[in-house]
């Protein structure tokens, strides 16, 4: 299985960056599955449902949230009847939408997908590695599901890493989203499970992690806030996240970056051709 999966969208040129570059991707790479951090999508704060239903047009097949999920009220609604758009899964009990489910590819490949929030410097939400042993157990990889994609939307690369060895020899990927900026280490962990501590945003770099310079620079320069944060419009790069998973054990062959558009140096999976 030929999976790929896009960081955090900022805003109208993560948008955009996202609308133009994933359905050739689709097509060049004959993919199976993608997977987008979609929750900061409506300049930086949410997810519209417009905005929603254009990502999944586009070609993603599954759209993750996290801290900023419901940012725009819609979203409370619209997240109820759209089973390809998930939250954490460690909300509480109540919260509208759903934190993981289950996805067919168009070869019949049954792939899990879960969206979580790490705790440290975040919101004191319920325990994400409770919520995904219990996710684990209920639809373990090779007999519930052949992949299980893990979005951790998470502050520190400790609590991801501590994840991802959690979830060891288990889950097809673990990949950390949140902090907008691409980590080195992307890897296949002992046991087989790809690991990247941060995905990496899509949108314009020439930035404070997608929000347009000035009012993050008064905010730490003057301590004071002069105006609204706005996201960047500037070209975007799409990063993200290439993996190859053996179809018959659901563990990761491959794992690559992709970097595509922008300031950043480009990089696509040499694994791919």
């Amino acid at each position: 299985m030929r999976l790929l999966f896009i960081g955090d969208i900022v805003g109208r040129a993560g948008r955009a960056a996202f609308l133009e570059h994933v359905p050739s991707l689709r097509a060049r790479y004959n993919l199976d599955f993608v997977v987008v951090n979609g929750e900061n999508a409506a300049g930086g704060f949410g997810i519209t449902e417009a905005i929603c239903d254009d990502l999944l047009n586009a070609g993603a097949d599954c759209v993750t949230l996290g801290n900023h999920s419901f940012d725009q009220r819609e979203a409370l609604v619209f997240i109820e009847r759209q089973p390809r758009l998930l939250r954490p899964a460690n909300y509480p009990p109540g919260t509208p939408g759903r934190g993981a489910n289950l996805f067919e590819t168009a070869k019949g490949q049954r792939v899990l997908v879960m969206n979580v929030m790490g705790r440290v410097f975040m919101d004191p939400l319920d325990d994400p590695f409770a919520a995904v042993e219990r996710e684990m157990g209920a639809c373990p990889l090779g007999l519930g599901c052949d992949a299980f994609v893990l979005d951790l939307h998470a502050e520190t690369t400790s609590e991801k890493m501590a994840m991802g060895h959690f979830c060891d020899g288990r889950a097809s990927l673990v990949v950390g989203t949140h902090t907008h900026v691409p980590t080195a280490d992307y890897q296949i962990l002992a046991q087989g499970t790809a690991y990247q501590s941060d995905a990496g945003m899509t949108g314009d770099f020439d930035s404070v992690i997608g929000m347009d310079k000035e009012e993050p620079l008064r905010r730490f320069i003057r301590k004071v806030p002069g105006a609204r944060f706005e996201a960047a419009e500037g070209l975007a790069t799409l990063c993200g996240l290439a993996v190859d998973i053996d179809d018959a054990t659901g563990l990761a062959l491959n794992v690559g970056p992709v970097r595509i558009g922008g300031r950043l140096s480009q990089a696509l999976p040499e694994f791919w051709g």
